[in-house]
């Protein structure tokens, strides 16, 4: 369904934006690997996806350089429940596996009021 219905109507959506002299940013929850190279076919130029629920280390292998992952720490594990070292940890394996200093990473952290303060330090400490 993916394939015949919604790449059509998200293929225009990309001509509209990319026509009108803008990126397109897209956003999914789940596990979406099995569109990734669709999403890069129609024109997504950053993609905010759950990384932590697929292989990220895979993901960076086959995507890398081809679309700039938005990405984001898990934010139902490990930012409220883990601990700050685990914290650091997710934003060293984000960025080992997707930023070599060229681009093509955007750091995102959302976080629940569960979540500890020192845990949304970590993260941002982590990324600076």
């Amino acid at each position: 369904m993916w394939r015949s219905v919604l790449k059509p109507l998200y293929r225009d959506y990309c001509d509209i934006i990319h026509n009108a002299g803008k990126s397109v940013f897209f956003h999914s929850d789940g596990h979406i690997e099995a569109i990734y190279d669709d999403l890069i076919e129609i024109g997504v130029d950053a993609l905010n996806s759950q990384l932590f629920c697929m292989d990220i280390e895979g993901l960076a292998r086959k995507y890398k350089g081809r679309i700039t992952f938005w990405s984001e720490l898990d934010r139902q594990h490990i930012l409220p429940f883990g601990t700050s070292q685990e914290v650091w940890e997710s934003v060293f394996r984000v960025r080992k596996a997707l930023d070599d200093g060229t681009g093509g990473v955007f750091a995102q952290c959302t976080w629940g009021q569960d979540t500890a303060k020192e845990n949304i330090e970590a993260a941002f400490h982590a990324w600076m």
